[in-house]
């Protein structure tokens, strides 16, 4: 699964608790864990199964609801000369995760010691200096969050697997108008075609600019 679909699931969610009634949410809760064995809060990170239980619930009208919560979280502007998507971050939450991590200098590090390949970690940790134990501390919060996703493994000589990590994101662009500061993000092709938020809404999401 894309990690931004997980970014973004988790802000989902707390506008989806936000927007229905208490009644609602509890038979929704009730199913997520009666068909997934799980909570509503969990099963944000997995768009598909959040998706199916909605439209069980609302029918074609989960289409129509998503899209409008969706709107509140993210937009998408094509340009027509790059042939690009740049994605503009709506919600306030997932541009807190990403302003604190560019603006921590060792996190800052860590994405940009994987820019150009995906790479173990202790390698991105050598690369960048950074001591095992904060390290490995960050790494993980990079994960978590979503900027950090797995992209391949590596073998070890005594038979282990290790996963390898790129950035979920190809460019950040961060813009400041009118005391607003406008954080907007380039997904990494791979990851934009395999986001299932994307697959269901991006012509819904999308507008073009020059």
């Amino acid at each position: 699964m894309s990690g931004f679909d997980s970014l973004i699931g988790k802000s989902l969610v707390l506008i989806i608790k936000k927007n229905l009634t208490q009644s609602t949410l509890e038979k929704i809760e009730n199913r997520v864990f009666e068909k997934f064995g799980t909570n509503l809060t969990q099963v944000s990170n997995d768009f598909p199964k959040l998706d199916l239980i909605l439209r069980e619930f609302f029918g074609d009208g989960a289409n129509v609801m998503e899209r409008k919560l969706l709107q509140h979280i993210i937009s998408v502007q094509q340009s027509k000369i790059e042939k690009k998507e740049w994605i503009t971050i709506e919600d306030l939450h997932i541009n807190r995760i990403i302003l604190e991590a560019i603006g921590d200098n060792d996190k800052k590090n860590i994405l940009n010691a994987v820019l150009d390949k995906p790479r173990i970690i202790s390698d991105i940790l050598e690369i960048c200096k950074i001591p095992q134990t904060s390290g490995y501390r960050k790494v993980n919060n990079l994960i978590q969050n979503g900027l950090l996703i797995i992209n391949g493994h590596e073998s070890t000589e005594d038979g282990k697997t290790i996963n390898k990590y790129q950035p979920v994101f190809d460019n950040i662009q961060i813009h400041v108008e009118k005391n607003k500061v406008i954080v907007q993000v380039q997904l990494r092709k791979e990851y934009l075609d395999n986001s299932s938020i994307f697959t269901i809404h991006f012509q819904n999401l999308m507008t073009h600019v020059p």
